[in-house]
């Protein structure tokens, strides 16, 4: 019996040694997060920091245009196995110089959408020509759909606009210019196309008259080459008088 209780004795009091070496060798193998930390060279960290502003400090390569979000909506489509849903985002592009575009993108992800309209504004851009002072030159009206606006040439106003019609005319460079929409037709997008509708009046315009332009020199050029065409045979041609004069002679 006593030596029963002795076994379990020195069981027990390995056990409990065991314990206490393997607490005593954990502590000594993780070193303390303050501890290291503090043995870290200084040099290091900073270096790291500044690697981190270098890589972002590169200045990447900017577009030369500027877009707006005039848009987005979540549309759904009712299929077999239930509605599906997409996003539909309307965007004004543009480089304040001239040239403006709108342009409209579908997808089931936002940024893909975005993307999307970018692309479809920057293929469906018109140049529009200013005068001197970022103005246009003349009234012009415009309708699509149920919209319809019409903008006249202020001097010394500003832009005076509203809706998404502004922002066309902002990303387009125009200024000293006064927007006004005829219709209550509360689609951006729709008024956005109508001002771009507008603004090609300005592109038409512009080239007719160029065309007309060049039309009379063309006639002023055909009518001096008939003119030359037809001189040596007049010259060639004796005058009335002076075959009246003959005539005369001759019956004497």
């Amino acid at each position: 019996m006593r030596l029963a209780q002795q076994d379990w004795n020195f069981e027990k009091n390995m056990e409990e040694t065991t314990k206490q070496d393997t607490i005593v060798a954990e502590t000594k193998a993780e070193p303390r997060v303050s501890e290291h930390r503090a043995a870290m060279p200084r040099k290091g960290r900073e270096g790291g920091r500044r690697g981190r502003k270098e890589r972002g400090g590169d200045d990447r390569a900017r577009s030369e245009f500027a877009q707006k979000l005039i848009g987005i909506r979540r549309v759904a489509r009712v299929m077999a196995g239930g509605r599906r849903f997409n996003f539909s985002v309307g965007i004004v592009v543009g480089d304040k110089k001239g040239r403006v575009g709108v342009g409209i993108g579908k997808a089931a992800d936002t940024q893909v959408a975005i993307e999307k309209a970018t692309r479809a504004a920057k293929k469906n851009m018109i140049f529009v020509n200013l005068t001197k002072n970022r103005s246009i030159r003349h009234n012009v009206s415009g309708k699509y759909c149920a919209s319809s606006v019409e903008i006249r040439p202020s001097p010394g106003r500003g832009l005076v606009a509203g809706s998404s019609v502004r922002t066309v005319l902002e990303l387009a460079g125009v200024s000293d210019v006064t927007a006004k929409l005829l219709s209550r037709s509360k689609n951006p997008i729709n008024n956005a196309r109508v001002a771009i509708e507008a603004l090609r009046e300005i592109t038409a315009s512009t080239s007719s008259a160029g065309r007309s332009s060049q039309a009379p020199s063309a006639g002023s050029t055909g009518s001096t080459s008939s003119l030359q065409a037809g001189s040596p045979q007049g010259s060639s041609q004796p005058p009335q008088n002076a075959t009246a004069g003959a005539a005369g002679q001759v019956a004497k």
